[in-house]
């Protein structure tokens, strides 16, 4: 079948080649292969080696790895119903092979048998690693149950893939659905960006006026800047119930996934989700997270609260003493003018100065100067999607990887903005090249002009880069703890501290530069940015507590019996008396806690938690140079190159030489009494 590009995928993917009804045929053939790799490594006659089971675990299903991400990429990306029908097709059977590889006791006992032979005793330290981890995983997901419990994790396992793919797909689509027309008279307070975007995406419906849609560009510049307080709110629910409407209600599905999480724990002997999956994170148990969680959430609530008390005084200032109460969908609106009062600073002003060509040319330029890497755009190289653009990337003359970049919406694509890892280069004797990506869904182009972004939108370039360099810098010779493969608690540690570089005008000159004129940001304009920039933060900082105090909760304490949502606003009351911007139905669109078996679930404190250790590291970089060679050669070797192949705790102390200072996050979002 070498006509069927899916089942023999080389590292130059043909994207432009992929059609649904390759999928079904490819995957069968590739799971039969992984199955053989399987036997083989069960079935091997003579000593045990690193090569014949350790490496051969290593390598298990490769092929098969590599093709369903591709698929999996696609369906997230532009999806169509064939595609979409042909992926869920081959999904319980892919989760089953891989399901039944974690359960294995037969591989478990190979890979003790392995551990207690000479030639284990020498492995290196990655290697070593690997055995550990991969001993314990065995026992973690059920390898010694008996076949009665394995039949039915096997069942839990396959139910999970198919609710939470579900889940992610009544998102999607939900939120694609969503499209609002307005007209000159409804629209004052938008900016001209904001206008033109709409403007254009009606004429491309056929439609006169302004089409607005919940793609994050769209909605966000609604809730910031529009005036009419009504379209506000109804465009504040129409994003909070997304997939609440007939045919795609997720709030049934949320239930029986955490039942089902919750059942998979108490069979591998746990006593909730969270512990189960906390025990291989650094926080290792719910205890710890969510006392990191209540910790920075009491030293956050007073500023909070006087922020909101501040922004209530603000909004009877400029609509007299009967003004009503801030609502959620007032929030964002009002923190912006009250920003704009308080510091001069209007945050559009700064789009001009955010062309994504130039953008990417800067970030590319600052990480030649502090990792040593150099970024080239290609050509000709096959992709899914016209707005798609290649790079390789270079380091010391050698091409260590190559990443593909799809940064703007489609009615196709899934929310969000990620990083993905499609092609794991060898590091064992020779040198292959990684291969990513980095997705996102920002502010698009209009008409001649390039894509102007907000401040947000080039941090979250900045941060999805950090993603892509985990694994393009990734030297582990073990590809199951190369790059990103690496605890949740820690994976954000690359991609956050890239942010930082935003907000300095060392690096912000390499980029920072009118799409017109070429000049950079004032110095004035750069000054009431900084001053502005903790503007808010008691709000955005307890918003995302509430993420994760409610992951946590979901996952330790809540009970299937209840309907979801009215525990969590009874949650959310305890939590903050005073409303937040999220209402608890939010639930049922947070894909990053239900949108995969495990994801984010149990796990989202996991940004907070990385914020600690982004800010504290920048630190050494503030202190040596922004662009310091040595301090970034520092990070490669102890951070970004090593994957998972040492515990991620002392990765952080040989760059830092000591434990995390939680005082550095404190300090810079101005939360340091």
């Amino acid at each position: 079948m070498r006509d069927n590009p899916l089942q023999h995928l080389d590292f130059e993917i043909p994207f432009d080649r992929i059609q649904p009804e390759h999928i079904e045929p490819a995957l069968q053939a590739l799971m039969a292969e992984a199955e053989a790799e399987l036997q083989a490594i069960l079935e091997v006659q003579g000593p045990r080696t690193y090569a014949n089971t350790l490496g051969a675990l290593d390598r298990l299903g490769e092929r098969l790895s590599r093709a369903f991400g591709v698929i999996s990429h696609l369906e997230a990306t532009c999806t169509t119903p064939a595609l979409r029908a042909a992926y869920n097709a081959v999904l319980p059977a892919v989760t089953a092979f891989y399901t039944r590889v974690q359960l294995s006791e037969g591989l478990y006992r190979a890979l003790q048998a392995y551990a207690q032979t000479e030639e284990a005793q020498r492995l290196s330290p990655a290697k070593a690693r690997f055995l550990r981890l991969s001993l314990d995983r065995f026992r973690r997901e059920g390898a010694e149950l008996p076949p009665e419990k394995k039949a039915r994790l096997e069942a839990i396992h396959t139910a999970l893939s198919e609710l939470t793919t579900r889940f992610r797909q009544n998102v999607t689509d939900s939120t694609a659905d969503w499209e609002l027309y307005l007209e000159d008279s409804q629209v004052a307070g938008l900016p001209p960006s904001t206008l033109e975007a709409a403007r254009q995406s009606a004429l491309g419906k056929g439609r006169e006026g302004y089409r607005f849609t919940l793609q994050a560009p769209s909605y966000l510049a609604l809730m910031t800047h529009l005036e009419h307080r009504g379209i506000r709110e109804a465009v504040y629910w129409a994003y909070q119930t997304r997939a609440t409407e007939e045919g795609r209600d997720n709030r049934p599905l949320i239930a029986e996934i955490l039942a089902l999480r919750q059942e998979k724990a108490e069979l591998l002997g746990y006593a909730n989700f969270a512990e189960y999956v906390l025990e291989e994170r650094m926080a290792k148990n719910a205890a710890t997270a969510l006392a990191f969680e209540r910790d920075l959430a009491e030293k956050v609530r007073p500023q909070f609260e006087r922020e909101r008390a501040e922004l209530e005084a603000f909004r009877r200032e400029l609509e007299g003493p009967e003004a009503p109460p801030i609502q959620p969908w007032d929030v964002r609106y009002y923190l912006e003018r009250q920003r704009k009062a308080r510091f001069d600073y209007d945050t559009e002003a700064l789009r001009p100065y955010f062309a994504l060509p130039n953008v990417l040319k800067g970030l590319f330029e600052l990480c030649h100067r502090v990792f040593g890497v150099e970024v080239e755009e290609i050509q000709g190289v096959p992709v899914w999607h016209p707005e798609v653009r290649v790079y390789e990337v270079r380091r010391n003359g050698q091409w260590i990887a190559r990443f593909y970049t799809d940064w703007f919406p489609r009615e196709s694509k899934r929310a969000g903005a990620w990083a993905s890892g499609l092609w794991t280069g060898e590091r064992e004797g020779r040198l292959e090249p990684h291969l990513g990506l980095n997705c996102g869904n920002l502010t698009p182009p209009v008409g001649d002009q390039p894509a102007l972004l907000t401040l947000r939108e080039v941090e979250t370039v900045f941060h999805e880069f950090g993603h892509f360099l985990h694994l393009a810098l990734s030297e582990v010779e073990v590809k199951s703890l190369a790059g990103t493969r690496v605890p949740w608690d820690f994976v954000e540690l690359p991609s956050q501290i890239m942010e930082n570089w935003v907000w300095e005008r060392e690096a912000l000159d390499l980029f920072a530069r009118h799409y017109q004129s070429g000049e950079p940001i004032p110095e004035d304009l750069f000054q009431k940015m900084l001053r502005a920039r903790t503007h808010g933060e008691g709000h955005n900082t307890l918003r995302q507590l509430w993420f994760g105090t409610q992951d946590l909760y979901l996952h330790t304490r809540y009970e299937p019996s209840r309907e979801v949502v009215a525990y969590l606003e009874q949650l959310q009351a305890e939590f903050s008396p005073v409303p937040l911007m999220e209402s608890p139905v939010y639930i049922a669109s947070f894909s990053h806690l239900f949108g995969a078996p495990v994801g984010y679930a149990a796990g989202y404190y996991s940004y907070k938690w990385a914020e600690v250790l982004d800010a504290d590291a920048f630190g050494r970089f503030k202190r040596e140079g922004l662009f310091n060679p040595m301090t970034g050669r520092a990070f490669v070797e102890h951070v970004l190159s090593k994957g998972n192949s040492a515990d991620p705790a002392e990765l952080f102390r040989r760059f830092m030489g000591r434990d995390p200072d939680p005082r550095a996050l404190l300090a810079r979002a101005g939360l340091l009494a």
